[in-house]
C-alpha cells in the first residue's frame, strides 16, 4: 500500500484543520483498494465560534452522498461534540432517531446529513479519525479463523471488534469495549468483515497509520502466496457474436426482472476470468459480498450462469424471495428481486446496473470482491457474514426510508441507443437528447473525432464507415461488448450529393448515394436486428426526407435514394413487427444547422428562389425555422412510449409543405 502523502502540499493547509482533513481525505479517496464509490468516512475535531462569539467544539465528519477521493469542505457535516459524545451513552437509539438529533445537532442547516458512524467518530479521542473497507484487512477477516489471523497480524496494537450493524449499535458497541482502554496504546480499530479505522491528532500520522495497517494485511496475503495485483480491466478486442447474442439475452433477463431496463457491463479483468474459472464457484458465490455495505449496490449474490440464462435469473428471482420472506417482518418493503451481477463461467463477471454509471461502480465492486474472494479461497476459504445479518443491511432502516424518495426515471434510463451520423448535425442533436433522457448511446461517425467527441461515460464515440459491413459489425460489436444489448437505432447516416439532372448524372454520384444513403442503412438495420430482437421495447427511427413525398429537380440520386430507404423501412415494419420492433421514419426539411448547409449554399439556394436567407430558412407554412433539436426531440418521441403503439409511420418535419400536404 503506497502512502501520497507530501509534507510541501500538506503545509499549506496546517493552519485550516478542515482544509486538511480535506487533502487527506482525498489521499484515502484515491485508493481504491481502500475505498470504493462512497465507502469510508472521515472527521476532524475543531473548535469554532458561533453566532454569538462562544467557542463549540464540532466534528466534521464526512456527509451523506459524498466520495472522497473527490471531497470538498462542503462535503463534511458540522455536528455538536457533546451532543454525538452523549448518545453514545443512550443504551438503545433506532439508527432514524439518530439521524434526526444529528441533523438537529448540525451548526450548518444545509450541509449534508452525518455519516452513520458519526457517534463512532466522536467517542475516539484523537482529531482526524479515518475509516476504510480495506480490501486485504476485510479479505483476511473473511475466511475460517479469520479472528486469529486478524490477532496474528496485528497483536494488541489494534482493538478487534466483531461484526454489529453499522450506525448506533456499532458506536455503542466500541463504547462499551473501550471503556477502560488506554487509547494511547493502539494504533487502530479492525471491524470483522467490515474495515479498519485509524486515528491521531496527527492528521500525517493517522494517515500513515492506515497505510501501514493496511500494507501489514497485504504483507501477510503475500507470504501466504497470493497476488497483490489491480485486477484492472483487460477488454478483449473481439468476441464471438455468440457471446454477445448471449450477454444481449441476458440483459434482457435481467430487466424484465428488475422491471426496469438495464445496462449490463462485462469484465473479462484477470480477477474475474479467474473468478469465472474457479473450482467450486456456485460455493463461493453463495457466500456473500465483501463487506455488507457493498450489498445496496450488488445484492447478498451474483446470479451463477449456466446453460439458460433466462432460466438462471428466473431462479435466482425465486431464490431472492424466498431469502425475503425468510428474515423479513412487516415493516420491510421487498426490492426488486433481480440480480446486480453474475459469474459467467470461463468468460469473467457482468454487472448491471440502471446506468452505464451504475453499473460501472458494481462493476467495480466485483472486481475488488473477486480478488478478495481469490486470496481468502488461498487461505483457506471464502466465507462471508450469514444471510440473516447481511439482510438486516441491505434492509436496514435508513435504506428502506430511501425508497420512498425515489424520483420517476428519464424516460430512457437504462436503454441502449445507436445512433449513426452521430458527429454532426441532427446525429449529434439525437445523441444528446437521448442521453438528456436517460440513454446509454453508442455514437457512430465515419469522422475519426467521433471517438473524443463525448465525454459522458454514458456516451461511445465509435468509428464507423456504414459503406463497408466490416465497419459496421465492429462497431455493433463494440456497442453491445460496452452496454450489453441495443434498444434503439437512430439510422441517420446521410450525404448530399452536389445537384446533377439526370441527364448529366455522373456514374460516381449515384453510386456514393445509393451506398450511403441506402445500402448503408440497410447494412446497419440488418446488422442490428438480432440484437434489436433482444431489446426492451426496440425501436428504430429512420431518418428521411421531404425528397422522398416531394422531390425537386436535380437531386435524384439523394431523391430515389431516400424514397428507397422509405420503402425498406416500411418493409422493415412489416418483418420485424413479429419481434416487437417498431420501425418508424421521419422526414426533415431544410435543417440548417447540418454540415451541408453551409453559408455558400444557403446563399446560393436563396437567390434560386428570389429570397433572402431569413425568408429562406422560413420558407413553410407555420414561416419557423427547422433546427436539429427540433428533429432530435420528435425522434425521440418516437423512439419513446408515446408511439409505442405505432410503426410504419412516416411523419414530417418541416414546418408544413404545400407540396408534402
Amino acid at each position: 500500500m503506497k502512502s501520497f502523502w507530501n509534507d510541501s502540499l500538506a503545509r499549506k493547509y496546517q493552519k485550516d484543520a478542515l482544509a486538511l482533513r480535506v487533502y487527506t481525505s482525498r489521499l484515502i479517496g484515491r485508493e481504491p483498494s481502500l475505498v470504493l464509490h462512497g465507502g469510508g468516512n472521515t472527521s476532524v475535531k475543531h473548535s469554532i465560534r458561533d453566532s454569538f462569539g462562544k467557542n463549540i467544539d464540532v466534528l466534521y465528519v464526512k456527509g451523506s452522498g459524498w466520495d472522497l477521493s473527490t471531497i470538498e469542505k462542503e462535503g463534511f457535516a458540522p455536528v455538536r461534540l457533546d451532543v454525538l459524545q452523549r448518545l453514545a451513552e443512550f443504551k438503545t437509539l433506532s439508527d432514524s432517531d439518530m439521524v434526526k438529533i444529528q441533523r438537529s445537532a448540525m451548526l450548518d442547516p444545509y450541509a449534508p446529513n452525518p455519516s452513520v458512524e458519526a457517534i463512532l467518530h466522536a467517542i475516539i479521542p484523537f482529531k482526524f479519525v479515518d475509516h476504510t473497507h480495506a480490501d486485504a484487512v476485510v479479505a483476511v477477516s473473511n475466511t475460517p479463523g479469520g479472528e486469529k489471523r486478524i490477532r496474528d497480524i496485528y497483536g494488541s496494537r489494534v482493538l478487534l471488534v466483531p461484526y454489529v450493524m453499522p450506525g448506533f449499535i456499532l458506536a455503542r458497541k466500541i463504547y462499551e469495549m473501550t471503556r477502560r482502554v488506554d487509547w494511547k496504546k493502539l494504533e487502530g480499530i479492525v471491524l470483522l468483515h467490515h474495515g479498519i479505522f485509524t486515528f491521531d491528532d496527527d492528521a500525517k500520522k493517522s494517515y500513515q497509520n492506515m497505510i501501514r495497517l493496511v500494507s501489514k494485511a497485504e504483507g501477510y496475503l503475500k507470504k501466504k502466496g497470493c497476488r497483490i495485483t489491480s485486477g484492472r480491466r483487460i477488454r478483449k478486442t473481439i468476441e464471438a457474436p455468440k457471446d454477445l447474442l448471449e450477454l444481449a439475452s441476458l440483459r434482457r433477463a435481467v430487466a424484465r426482472a428488475a422491471g426496469i431496463p438495464m445496462i449490463a457491463l462485462w469484465d473479462t479483468g484477470p480477477n474475474q476470468l479467474a473468478l469465472s474459472k474457479l473450482s467450486g464457484l456456485r460455493r463461493v458465490a453463495s457466500q456473500g459480498p465483501l463487506t455488507p455495505d457493498h450489498i445496496i449496490r450488488t445484492k447478498r449474490i451474483p446470479v451463477v450462469l449456466g446453460r439458460d440464462f433466462e432460466k438462471d435469473v428466473l431462479t435466482f428471482v425465486s431464490d431472492y424471495k424466498k431469502y425475503f420472506n425468510r428474515f423479513a417482518s412487516s415493516r420491510h418493503t421487498r426490492l426488486d428481486s433481480a440480480p446486480r451481477w453474475a459469474v459467467w463461467p470461463q468468460k469473467g463477471t457482468i454487472a448491471f446496473g440502471k446506468s452505464a454509471k451504475d453499473a460501472g461502480i458494481v462493476s467495480d465492486i466485483a472486481r475488488h470482491t473477486s480478488r478478495a474472494i481469490l486470496w481468502a479461497e488461498r487461505l483457506g476459504g471464502w466465507r462471508a457474514l450469514p444471510p440473516k445479518e447481511l439482510f438486516e443491511m441491505e434492509y436496514w432502516e435508513l435504506e428502506q426510508a430511501k425508497i420512498k424518495k425515489v424520483k420517476g426515471a428519464p424516460v430512457f434510463q437504462g436503454k441502449v441507443a445507436l445512433v449513426t451520423g452521430a458527429a454532426s448535425g441532427i446525429g449529434r442533436a439525437c445523441v444528446e437528447a437521448l442521453y438528456a433522457q436517460g440513454a446509454a448511446v453508442a455514437a457512430l461517425d465515419i469522422d475519426p473525432g467521433i471517438q473524443k467527441m463525448f465525454q459522458q461515460e454514458s456516451v461511445l464515440g465509435i468509428m464507423c464507415d456504414v459503406t463497408n459491413p466490416r465497419s459496421v459489425d465492429n462497431a455493433i460489436s463494440a456497442a453491445i461488448r460496452r452496454f450489453g444489448g441495443l434498444d434503439i437505432l437512430i439510422t441517420n447516416a446521410g450525404t448530399f450529393p452536389p445537384s446533377e439532372r439526370i441527364a448529366e448524372m455522373k456514374p460516381k454520384t449515384w453510386q456514393k448515394s445509393l451506398e450511403i444513403n441506402l445500402s448503408g442503412h440497410q447494412r446497419m438495420l440488418q446488422a442490428c436486428v438480432p440484437y434489436l430482437s433482444l431489446g426492451i421495447d426496440p425501436s428504430v427511427v429512420v431518418v428521411g426526407s421531404k425528397n422522398v413525398p416531394a422531390p425537386g429537380p436535380g437531386v435524384s440520386a439523394y431523391s430515389v435514394a431516400k424514397a428507397g430507404l422509405t420503402q425498406l423501412a416500411r418493409v422493415a415494419a412489416l418483418e420485424l413487427a413479429p419481434a416487437g420492433i417498431r420501425v418508424n421514419v421521419i422526414h426533415p426539411n431544410q435543417v440548417f444547422d447540418t454540415a451541408i448547409w453551409t453559408r455558400e449554399v444557403l446563399e446560393k439556394r436563396a437567390r434560386h428562389y428570389g429570397m433572402s436567407v431569413a425568408a429562406y430558412k422560413t420558407n413553410n407554412l407555420l414561416k419557423t425555422e427547422i433546427t436539429s433539436q427540433n428533429v432530435a426531440d420528435l425522434i425521440c418521441v418516437m423512439a419513446g412510449p408515446v408511439f409505442a403503439k405505432t410503426t410504419g409511420s412516416q411523419i414530417p418535419i418541416d414546418g408544413g409543405n404545400e407540396r408534402v400536404i
